[in-house]
């Protein structure tokens, strides 16, 4: 009898302790890859590039030294705090660092319960930060990576980025193949790539949300379309990562995170987010960058006005308050 009621107490153990040894498993695999992922963002002062011609600065980006900002967003972020997220979807090249294929601004507001995003068209014309050249906003990435990418956008909107997060354009599809898909609206029928997307509510798979997020070229809008349909992916995932329902989903969803993404958001704030501000965040509005297309010497971009810059500026001032 002693030997059976010692065989049931240990069964017992077992069970009780099983489920509490997997939640710290995952709890570590959680752990694990939000510090594989994580990439500190070098500061403007370790950054030779921006400080050997400040004179190319503007008075703006003078007075929002990087240092300065993220030692205060260190020091004053609380649960209600409005933040920016700078999405950058990368294509990653083998001889040399690509380019940002998407480049997606997230404007979070928990106490509001909503997410004001745009796209920040990659052919727009601005002065590139650290490099002394005006050129294609999406080329800061190929010649100074992430840093040279977060400050020409910050110069570009006269706005500070709190966070980036950098996404392989190719790993992009297993992240969305392992939430299950993905849920869009598709504004317009079309073809591309060999898939066949009709108008209405669709369900992507990762490779065919690539490529609806890819195609420009047949759209009447052009890189506009093509925007929208980016956001809509990124909604879609969104939606998704925010009800994910089992740890299977989530442990695969953090190997392909794992070997795709890197970010500056640490551990210790992607719990809070999860925590606190997933229920929160039910809406997603959306606004446009406003310009023209124009060609100068032979090389065509996306010409935005000073006055569209401030309206864009006064926009996401007013929606950070």
């Amino acid at each position: 009898m002693k030997k059976k009621r010692s065989w049931l107490t240990w069964a017992l153990a077992i069970i009780v302790l099983l489920p509490s040894a997997y939640v710290v498993y995952i709890y570590q695999s959680i752990k694990s890859t939000a510090d594989h992922i994580y990439e500190e963002r070098p500061l403007k002062s370790e950054t030779t590039a921006y400080t050997q011609d400040p004179g190319q600065q503007s008075e703006w980006m003078r007075a929002a030294d990087a240092s300065e900002r993220l030692d205060k967003r260190n020091q004053n972020h609380s649960e209600i705090d409005p933040f920016t997220i700078l999405v950058l979807g990368v294509d990653q090249r083998p001889y040399d660092r690509g380019r940002s294929d998407a480049m997606v601004l997230m404007a979070v507001h928990p106490a509001e319960g909503s997410i004001l995003m745009f796209n920040i068209p990659r052919d727009t014309r601005t002065p590139i930060v650290g490099h002394g050249t005006v050129d294609k906003i999406n080329h800061a990435y190929a010649f100074g990576g992430i840093e040279m990418s977060i400050r020409t956008v910050e110069e570009f909107l006269q706005f500070p980025i709190d966070y980036y997060i950098k996404v392989d354009m190719e790993g992009f599809s297993n992240i969305i193949d392992s939430l299950g898909g993905v849920a869009v609206n598709n504004g317009m029928a079309f073809d591309y790539e060999g898939y066949s997307f009709k108008q209405g509510p669709l369900t992507l798979s990762g490779e065919e949300a690539l490529a609806f997020s890819r195609m420009r070229y047949e759209d009447p809008k052009g890189d506009l379309g093509r925007n929208l349909r980016q956001r809509e992916v990124i909604k879609g995932i969104l939606s998704r990562a925010m009800n994910i329902s089992t740890v299977f989903k989530l442990e695969s969803l953090l190997n392909d995170i794992g070997n795709s993404v890197k970010t500056d958001i640490t551990f210790e704030e992607m719990k809070l987010f999860v925590t606190d501000y997933r229920d929160k965040l039910q809406t997603i509005e959306q606004m446009e960058i406003a310009g023209h297309g124009q060609k100068i010497n032979g090389v065509w971009y996306y010409m935005v006005s000073d006055k569209e810059k401030e309206h864009i500026h006064t926009a996401l001032t007013e929606y950070m308050r």
